[in-house]
């Protein structure tokens, strides 16, 4: 069977954590979802999981917020520690007004950010209010 021909649901396998949601999730399941903040506001959607090679983990998901149709969107590296999983909606929840995702740091899609770079992590965990020694392999469940 190939992939393309799977439905979206069924790309995710493993036990359920605390009736929450499975634990694993295909890469390609997370790809599109939508992104809101905690005031319904939808803050775009998730178009690349960025992975530490070295520990295997995922360090963030690129969002995409504002264009249209692709034209003038920003892209976001946000840290992935910071997305929670609102099975219910089956989407992703992230505690930041939709103003300061405007102001945060961003990059368009032909000039991305050296994400292994300290100096860059550490600021965009700093604006993200994620603490340095806090795992990046998880994502909370709301």
């Amino acid at each position: 069977m190939h992939d393309e021909n799977r439905d979206a649901d069924s790309l995710h396998t493993g036990h359920h954590v605390d009736g929450r949601g499975p634990a694993l999730f295909s890469a390609r399941t997370l790809m599109d979802h939508e992104v809101y903040n905690l005031n319904e506001e939808s803050l775009g959607d998730i178009k690349e999981l960025m992975l530490d090679t070295v520990s295997g983990k995922i360090r963030y998901a690129v969002l995409s917020f504002g264009g249209f149709l692709g034209m003038g969107e920003k892209l976001f590296a946000v840290p992935w520690s910071a997305l929670k999983l609102d099975t219910e909606y089956k989407r992703f929840v992230l505690d930041l007004e939709a103003d300061r995702l405007k102001s945060a740091p961003g990059f368009d899609s032909d000039d991305w950010p050296d994400m292994a770079d300290a100096a860059w992590a550490r600021d965009i965990n700093d604006y993200y209010g994620i603490k340095a020694d806090r795992p990046t392999d998880t994502v909370a469940y709301m």
